[in-house]
């Protein structure tokens, strides 16, 4: 190891190519690498099973997902080779996709950072309080992310007739006349089902948040105060967030994969399909490729896309995060 660690790059000439020296900066890495492994090849040995699962049921099936994109495949046929035309079709001929991407670009957009910030907000506020008092804000803050399918409360509250509570009560005000149909008129399905997923998502990053703030070490805190800290706010940008920082990441993939995978509000209160598709999203559309009418190759590249738009926002809210403290 130490000779490796000796024998590092610098002997490649500066005038060497850039694909010389990238080729001898990886078989360097690679070396150093398998001299680690070797050297903890018990520790490797004790991670194989999960190693071992976490390959065959997620690196495989996302492998093979993205390789049936590029095919034809009914499932009761063998794939077919058809190269990009999957997503040719996808973006210059399929409308209802189109309108899938922008509900959930718009979902993502409004209730992944304001579920993530409120999360953390409500958070940061119920650390405050006592102890059996915070013990049961948490729980029914929690509580809608562990309920299953409790958001079919919401289907009762903004019932299409009479009988809908919130029906009910704009025509007792006077508001209005008629019952209004939330969740089959185009013009307020969207707004009714993001306030249903913004409730959903609250509880996706609380609990690792309270679980960050309750691990904080009170001395940095105190030792801040005497370096000049002068405020609750400086507090939680210098101190309190900084050392959150593997938490603030769990929450925001967790939001991340939450925001860009709704599927089950919309299709419980909406329907499936919903009216004119204006519930439409990017993973109703697949469950309707995939399980409805078997294109799985189609499915397996709206699969693909989702996959890689998810990886992008991953990237960005990372590089953001570590500018958190600085």
């Amino acid at each position: 190891m130490n000779s490796l660690q000796n024998a590092a790059p610098a002997q490649i000439p500066k005038k060497a190519s850039f694909s010389k020296r990238f080729w001898a900066m990886f078989r360097y890495e690679a070396q150093v690498t398998w001299a680690q492994m070797k050297k903890s090849k018990w520790l490797y040995l004790f991670m194989m099973p999960f190693l071992l699962l976490f390959t065959v049921f997620e690196v495989l099936p996302v492998i093979i997902s993205i390789f049936y994109s590029f095919t034809y495949y009914n499932v009761l046929e063998p794939p077919e080779f058809i190269a990009f035309q999957n997503y040719i079709n996808l973006f210059l001929a399929d409308e209802v996709f189109l309108i899938a991407i922008k509900n959930t670009l718009l979902i993502a957009v409004i209730t992944g950072p304001i579920g993530y910030l409120a999360s953390f907000a409500f958070a940061w506020l119920i650390n405050e309080l006592p102890t059996t008092i915070r013990a049961i804000a948490v729980v029914i803050f929690y509580a809608p992310s562990i309920s299953g399918q409790a958001f079919l409360v919401w289907g009762i509250l903004f019932s299409g007739d009479s009988y809908g509570y919130v029906n009910a009560l704009l025509m007792d005000l006077g508001i209005i006349d008629t019952a209004i149909k939330w969740l089959t008129n185009p013009t307020y399905m969207m707004p009714v089902l993001i306030v249903v997923i913004l409730w959903m998502s609250l509880g996706t990053g609380f609990l690792s948040f309270i679980a960050g703030l309750q691990g904080l070490d009170k001395s940095q805190i105190e030792a801040g105060y005497v370096d000049g800290i002068r405020n609750r706010w400086q507090e939680l940008w210098f101190i309190v967030l900084p050392n959150m920082k593997p938490m603030l990441l769990f929450g925001a993939v967790m939001a991340i994969t939450s925001s860009f995978g709704v599927a089950s509000v919309t299709m419980a209160l909406a329907g499936f399909p919903s009216t004119d598709y204006a519930a439409r999203t990017v993973v109703t559309h697949l469950i309707d490729y995939g399980t409805v009418r078997y294109d799985m190759g189609y499915a397996c590249a709206i699969a693909t896309v989702l996959f890689l738009i998810m990886i992008v926002c991953n990237n960005l809210i990372q590089k953001m995060l570590r500018r958190v403290g600085t």
